[in-house]
C-alpha cells in the first residue's frame, strides 16, 4: 500500500471552460451533477482568476507557482519552456511521487508541432495528446489509441455534425488513461496530471450530448447595443471580422439561433468531462483511494462564447475570460460543502499542492499557498487584496502588438492596453456584467489613476524572485 501520510493529487485541468459552466455554482441550463458532488464534497473558490486568457503563459503559471512574465512564457507557440523553471510534478518526483501526464500540456509549440518536454518536468509516465485531431502521428497518444481500437479518425471524426462517439472521444480516453495510471500506483503516491482539450473550440460535442441541449433551450450571450463604442478597437475588429482576428466567426454576422447553438456545443462538451469526471471519481471510490486522494478541477481560462460580440479568447479581459472554476475535494482530509468568496489565481495552486503534501514551498514561487483555508484554519473568504493577469501579445496570428495588464480588487477591475491611450475601468458593484467602460469617465479619473498605480504595483511584485536576491 502507499504512505498514507502523502496525499495523491488527480490534477484535472479542462481548456477553455468558464467559470459559469456548472450547474452548482448557479447555471439551470446545464447538467454537472459530478462537479456538483465535487461542490458538496470540497472547497469551491468562487472567485478564482488565471493568469493569462491565452493557454501557455496561463498553464507555464500554475504548473510553475510563478507569473507568465517571470517565467518568460508569455506566448502560444513558442519554440521551447526555459531550462531553468522547475515544474510542481518535479519537486513531486523529488519527494517520493511518481506522476503522469495525460493530455495536453502546450508549454510549448502547438499547430502540428511535437511538444518537447521542459528540463525539468518530472513525469514518470507521459500521454501527450495536443488536442484530439491528428497531425502529430504516433506523438498524439490519443490518435495512436484510436488506431489501436480500430477507430479512423478521418470516416468516425464528424466535426459540428456530431464530432466523435462518447466512448472514442479525448475526454473519454483521458479518463480511461487516468484509471490505468491510478490502479498501476497505487503502491506509493502520486500525482496525475488530466488536460482535457474540451470544451475548446472547434465546439464538436457528440451528437448524443448535443441533443440534450436544444438550441432553442439556451442562453442568449450578454450583450448591449453600443456597448463597444468606448471599448478598445480589438474588440470592435472581432466583432466585425471574428474572433482571434478571424480564427473564429464574426457575433456580428450571427444569428440568435446560431449564437445560442454554439451555447448548446460547449455545455454538451462539458456535459461530456462531468460524465468522465464521475468515473474518476467512481473508481477512486471503489478502490478505497479516494479518501487519500485530493482531488483538483479547474480550467486554463475562459471562453468569450459571444458575450459583449466576442467569441473564442484573445486580448481580453472580462469575466467570461479570465474567471474559471476552482474546486478541491478530499473529504477525508479537507473541508467540505464549502464556498469560498476570497480572490485567488491559479498561480496559487503549485504551492497548495507542495503545502499539501508537506513538502516545503521553494521561495522561487510567487503564489500564496491556500492549504490553510482547505483544512479550516483561515477564513474562506480572505486571502488576496487583489488579482492580476497578463497579455504580452500571446496570440501570434491574432492581436498583434496588444501588451495589457489588469488588476481586480474585488469590485473595481482595470484594463492597462500599455502605449494605448485607451483602457477599461468597469465597476462590479453597478456594472457586474461588465457593459459600461468608464474609463474616460471624468468622476472616475481620481479613482482610475489609484488603480493604475495598483496596477503597476503588482507589475512590479512579478519580478522573478531569484532576482532579487542575487541582488542582496
Amino acid at each position: 500500500m502507499s504512505d498514507q501520510s502523502k496525499p495523491n493529487f488527480l490534477w484535472i485541468c479542462t481548456d477553455q471552460q468558464r467559470f459559469d459552466t456548472i450547474r452548482g455554482l448557479g447555471n439551470e441550463h446545464i447538467n454537472t451533477p459530478n462537479l456538483d458532488r465535487l461542490l458538496g464534497e470540497g472547497v469551491s473558490f468562487d472567485r478564482t482568476y488565471c493568469q493569462s486568457p491565452v493557454c501557455t503563459p496561463s498553464r507555464a503559471s500554475f504548473l510553475t507557482g510563478r507569473y507568465p512574465r517571470t517565467t518568460r512564457t508569455t506566448r502560444n507557440g513558442n519554440d521551447h519552456f526555459p531550462d531553468d523553471e522547475i515544474l510542481v510534478p518535479h519537486i513531486l518526483s523529488e519527494n517520493g511521487y511518481t506522476c503522469g501526464l495525460i493530455g495536453k500540456l502546450h508549454l510549448s509549440a502547438a499547430d502540428g508541432r511535437t511538444e518537447v518536454l521542459p528540463k525539468l518536468h518530472g513525469y514518470d509516465m507521459v500521454k501527450w495528446s495536443h488536442g484530439p485531431r491528428d497531425g502529430w502521428g504516433d506523438d498524439n497518444a490519443y490518435q495512436a489509441w484510436l488506431r489501436s481500437q480500430g477507430v479512423s479518425w478521418e470516416t468516425d471524426y464528424h466535426g459540428k455534425n456530431g464530432g466523435i462517439r462518447p466512448e472514442h472521444h479525448q475526454t473519454t480516453w483521458c479518463a480511461n488513461e487516468a484509471i490505468d495510471f491510478m490502479d498501476r500506483h497505487a503502491d506509493r503516491p502520486w500525482m496525475l496530471s488530466i488536460n482535457i482539450f474540451d470544451p475548446h473550440h472547434p465546439f464538436d460535442p457528440p451528437e448524443e450530448y448535443k441533443k440534450k441541449y436544444p438550441a432553442e433551450d439556451m442562453p442568449l450571450p450578454k450583450w448591449k447595443e453600443g456597448e463597444l463604442d468606448n471599448k478598445p478597437l480589438i474588440q470592435r475588429q472581432d466583432y466585425e471580422h471574428g474572433g482571434q482576428s478571424g480564427l473564429g466567426p464574426s457575433c456580428k454576422s450571427l444569428s440568435d439561433r446560431e449564437k445560442q447553438e454554439y451555447v448548446s456545443d460547449f455545455y454538451a462538451m462539458v456535459d461530456l468531462i462531468d460524465a468522465q469526471v464521475g468515473r474518476m471519481i467512481d473508481h477512486l471510490d471503489a478502490t478505497g483511494m479516494r479518501d487519500n486522494t485530493i482531488i483538483v478541477f479547474h480550467s486554463d481560462h475562459g471562453e468569450m462564447l459571444g458575450d459583449h460580440g466576442l467569441i473564442l479568447k484573445g486580448g481580453h479581459f472580462y469575466e467570461e475570460l479570465v474567471h474559471v472554476p476552482l474546486i478541491v475535494s478530499c473529504p477525508a482530509r479537507l473541508m467540505t460543502e464549502v464556498r469560498s468568496h476570497a480572490l485567488v489565481e491559479l498561480v496559487d495552486l503549485a504551492p497548495t499542492i507542495l503545502d499539501l503534501a508537506g513538502i516545503g514551498v521553494p521561495f522561487t514561487m510567487q503564489g500564496q499557498s491556500l492549504a490553510d483555508i482547505l483544512r479550516g484554519k483561515a477564513d474562506p473568504d480572505k486571502h488576496k487584496p487583489s488579482v492580476y493577469c497578463e497579455y504580452y501579445d500571446a496570440l501570434p496570428a491574432a492581436h498583434k502588438g496588444v501588451f495589457a495588464t489588469m488588476y481586480f480588487d474585488g469590485r473595481y477591475k482595470l484594463v492597462v492596453f500599455h502605449g494605448q491611450e485607451i483602457g477599461e475601468f468597469y465597476d462590479h458593484e453597478t456594472d457586474p456584467d461588465e457593459f459600461d467602460n468608464r474609463w474616460e469617465d471624468p468622476s472616475c479619473k481620481a479613482l482610475k489613476c489609484e488603480l493604475i498605480l495598483a496596477n503597476f504595483a503588482q507589475s512590479v511584485a512579478t519580478v522573478d524572485p531569484v532576482q532579487i536576491v542575487g541582488n542582496f
